[in-house]
């Protein structure tokens, strides 16, 4: 595994992350037992592999996720494990998010406790605002968050879904700095590159990439005759049947990469993902086996001529968006009933 090594934090950030969303939420269509058993033996295995980086949120199953990692952590504690390639629980830098219905000072404050109780830390790693409040400015939000640093429940702040303009308002309010911001970032969501990313490399912050493989679209494993069957997923315009078509031909640059590495075309994905030194990633893993595979992505190390191959096919791509997107999706869902 490799590590964050432009960013000073107290403890280190896996390049490659755990994003837990799907942690209790029933909307993955993972079964019932996934968060008794799947769940646990996919946080035990990525601390093995030494993966740091655990993200979650105080709305994904409204706590359950939360829960659901603090007691895999607590388990893995419990083993006493003594190897030297695996992390310790306590080595873990557990990221979550507060949802920032009215993120006033004392609200922020209330909640961070009561996300540390569901995940049994005395200090939450990394405290992120989900994403901006449209009516309420961050002054108030970041006041709480200075009050959490001052006591110890929190370390560091971070945010979610910011523009440029209000990161730095962000950073501003609280007085110092706001270490990432968490945004989507993949070959087919790109806009971070703008004006975020070098931000980030100016400033010694953090991107943080959630959906790097845009929900399985860069997995390889989707094209128009394999639709998704998930709720999320028939949900996102990518996966429309056009939207497919016209993706094949970065999947056809992905495979070729992906020969040359001996890697899978999800790997590939990530590795140009966290190709920067600033950015990272936290893609979720429905098994142990993928979870793995995901890991294994951090090791792989790009040659210039194929990071600007995928990047020039990426920017090819060219998706149905907006409302002709959505014209499309109803279209599909009618066929489908027919």
């Amino acid at each position: 595994m490799r590590y964050v090594d432009v960013v000073s934090t107290t403890k280190k950030i896996s390049k490659i992350g755990l994003g837990t969303w799907q942690f209790g939420s029933r909307e993955w269509g993972y079964g019932s037992s996934y968060a008794q058993t799947d769940a646990v033996l996919i946080v035990r295995r990525a601390l093995e592999l030494g993966v740091t980086l655990f993200d979650t949120a105080e709305m994904y199953a409204f706590g359950r996720s939360e829960r659901i990692l603090g007691d895999a952590l607590a388990e893995a504690a419990a083993l006493g494990w003594e190897t030297s390639t695996a992390v310790r629980p306590e080595e873990a830098f557990v990221a979550t998010k507060i949802f920032p219905v009215l993120p006033v000072a004392p609200v922020v404050e209330q909640r961070a406790i009561a996300s540390a109780n569901r995940l049994g830390v005395r200090t939450i790693d990394l405290y992120q605002v989900h994403q901006p409040n449209p009516v309420i400015r961050d002054g108030t939000t970041m006041r709480g968050m200075a009050s959490l640093r001052q006591v110890g429940v929190v370390d560091e702040v971070g945010v979610s879904n910011y523009s440029l303009e209000r990161w730095r308002a962000a950073e501003t309010a609280l007085g110092s700095r706001v270490l990432s911001n968490q945004v989507q970032y993949s070959l087919v969501r790109r806009q971070p590159e703008r004006d975020l990313i070098p931000f980030a490399r100016r400033e010694g912050r953090l991107i943080i990439a959630y959906s790097p493989l845009a929900q399985g679209l860069l997995s390889g494993r989707y094209d128009v005759t394999n639709r998704p069957r998930g709720a999320v997923r028939k949900a996102n315009p990518l996966f429309l049947t056009e939207n497919l078509a016209r993706l094949t031909p970065l999947l056809d640059v992905l495979r070729e990469v992906a020969s040359g590495h001996d890697a899978t075309v999800a790997q590939i994905a990530l590795a140009w993902a966290v190709h920067h030194p600033n950015v990272v990633a936290i893609p979720g893993a429905s098994s142990v086996a993928q979870l793995e595979s995901n890991a294994a992505a951090a090791e792989i190390t790009l040659a210039d001529g194929e990071y600007d191959a995928l990047t020039s096919a990426a920017e090819n791509f060219s998706p149905l968006t907006g409302p002709t997107s959505w014209a499309a999706m109803a279209a599909e869902r009618v066929g489908n009933r027919t």
